[in-house]
């Protein structure tokens, strides 16, 4: 538990702090672009690294069960994470999907801690997921409020098939690879 409490405040404080102009730009100016980006990058990956190990050794533990949420809400589950998958692949490609939820990274985040809030009611998820979705939360307020370029939909729909199809492949390598064999939980079948 303490593993991934401390890989959440790790990557929760280094998104929040560069988050905010001032501070990432005072911390670019500083070390240099490169050196700033590689310090992120290994706080971040640091911070993902323990909350993964830490997750696994809470679940290990056996933690408490706080709510057991009936079956139906794990169907509703593979669907939002379906639409989280979506979300992600629209975040890289100029796409109507992207104008249209803006931040669809946040979006996708917001959507798995949902999807694993309604699928889930052991202490170690619960606590990751509502800090993710505050995490989130927080973000997209944060890019409103410092008027954050906004996503402008292209010409075309290619962007919108790749996001669409490229989301479909990204659920199924989740759903069928992922899930069972490195978290160790199958979600189908």
């Amino acid at each position: 538990m303490i593993l991934m409490l401390a890989g959440l405040v790790l990557f929760v404080a280094i998104h929040i702090l560069t988050a905010r102009r001032k501070i990432g730009a005072a911390a670019s100016a500083q070390l240099g672009t490169t050196t700033y980006r590689v310090i992120h990058g290994v706080v971040a990956l640091a911070g993902v690294l323990l909350i993964a190990y830490g997750y696994g050794q809470w679940r290990a533990e056996g933690p408490a069960q706080l709510y057991d949420p009936p079956v139906g809400l794990r169907h509703l589950a593979l669907l939002l994470m379906l639409i989280a998958s979506i979300a992600t692949v629209a975040a890289l490609v100029p796409s109507h999907l992207k104008a249209w939820l803006k931040f669809p990274f946040l979006v996708a985040i917001k959507t798995w801690a949902l999807a694993h809030l309604l699928a889930n009611g052991d202490a170690a998820t619960v606590t990751l997921a509502v800090v993710i979705l505050a995490w989130a939360v927080v973000m997209r307020i944060m890019a409103k409020r410092r008027g954050a370029p906004l996503p402008v939909a292209p010409a075309g729909w290619g962007g919108d098939i790749i996001a669409i199809v490229g989301g479909v492949v990204l659920y199924a390598a989740l759903a069928f690879w992922f899930h069972p064999y490195i978290v160790g939980v199958p979600v189908m079948g």
